[in-house]
């Protein structure tokens, strides 16, 4: 290889899959899929009841994370972590595009009890949430310290798999030192409330990527204009048109708000072909039969999706373009849609 050809790679967005730093050397490759609790991991884990975060419930483990790993399909040297409950079907996908993927025991049961945005705090939900993925003493709302936070509880995950799955080579992800996640190696993803918990989490700590489905919203804060740690480009949005986060322009916001808009416009992916134009923000408008909960779960990865007539899910471009399409490569800048309403404190 000539030398001048990695710096190129680099600069193109295409090292990570054209010549992956990571190479599996497992004599009999296979899917891994392991089940770690997290008090087991690190007896500093605690219960959080006040906000429903338990390590048991009703006598079982509350606080099981899962991990899954493909060593048959080469690496591309980047680890997914789902903000939601574990999803096999994206864990399939995303080990199928070559990235490691784990789902963590974190704080996102506040939800149900604190989801409240007092007129007087635009940054109410987003300093919850800030609490609950990093530890920070962000919020009087609630009180997660660093070992139960996502942050924390990913680390930890990820330095028990190192040892529990060495064909895995899960220390890739870790520091030089062994200290902490290498963030820029990290995709954090999720949908809804952890699609908005994703970008949240981005603002604070760089990271390779963030992928929304169905979200952001936290419609009163505006936390989503604050300065980011993860450049915009490294954030990826997809959504349906019927999803009531989107009909009452919530999504569309947080992406103006994101400043995705300089990446492109809203791109129809029933109509648009990969790449998209490069844009940040998708949209689909498939017929989900007027369902708006259908609509709000349909861009997920899920066990049925519809497939074309040679089996393809036809989603399977939009999936593959959000998770691995090299992020220095964006659309054209547009202006703000003038129809999207950006303080929702006001009726329409």
């Amino acid at each position: 290889m000539k030398p001048f050809l990695p710096l190129l790679l680099a600069l193109t967005g295409f090292a990570a899959a054209a010549e992956p730093a990571l190479k599996f050397t497992d004599p009999k490759p296979q899917t891994y899929s392991l089940t770690l609790r997290a008090s087991e991991i690190d007896p500093r884990c605690k219960s959080h009841p006040e906000v429903g975060f338990v390590l048991e419930a009703a006598g079982k483990p509350a606080d099981t994370q899962r991990a899954q790993v493909d060593t048959r399909v080469a690496p591309r040297g980047q680890l997914v972590i789902w903000l939601m409950a574990h999803s096999q079907p994206l864990a399939e996908k995303v080990n199928g595009y070559g990235l490691h993927y784990i789902q963590v025991a974190y704080a996102r049961e506040w939800f149900a009890k604190l989801n409240t945005e007092p007129l007087d705090d635009s940054q109410h939900l987003g300093n919850i949430r800030l609490e609950a993925t990093t530890g920070i003493d962000a919020s009087k709302a609630i009180d997660i310290p660093v070992p139960d936070s996502m942050k924390e509880r990913a680390y930890q995950l990820v330095k028990a798999l190192a040892k529990a799955n060495p064909p895995g080579r899960w220390e890739f992800f870790l520091t030089k030192d062994g200290k902490a996640l290498d963030w820029e190696k990290v995709i954090v993803s999720g949908a809804s409330h952890g699609a908005t918990s994703s970008a949240r989490f981005g603002i604070a700590q760089k990271c390779a990527r963030i992928v929304m489905f169905c979200g952001p919203r936290d419609q009163l804060d505006d936390w989503q204009a604050l300065p980011s740690a993860t450049p915009a480009n490294r954030y990826f949005g997809y959504s349906h048109v019927l999803d009531g986060g989107w009909s009452a322009d919530h999504y569309p916001r947080s992406w103006l708000l994101l400043g995705l808009n300089k990446f492109g416009p809203i791109v129809n992916t029933d109509e648009a072909k990969y790449p998209y134009g490069h844009s940040r923000r998708l949209i689909t408008k498939y017929d989900v039969k007027g369902d708006a909960n259908k609509a709000h779960g349909f861009v997920q990865v899920g066990k049925n999706p519809p497939k074309d007539a040679k089996g393809v899910p036809l989603q399977e471009d939009v999936w593959r373009y959000l998770f691995t399409s090299p992020v220095d490569e964006v659309g054209k800048p547009v202006p703000a849609e003038p129809e999207t309403r950006m303080n929702l404190r006001k009726k329409k």
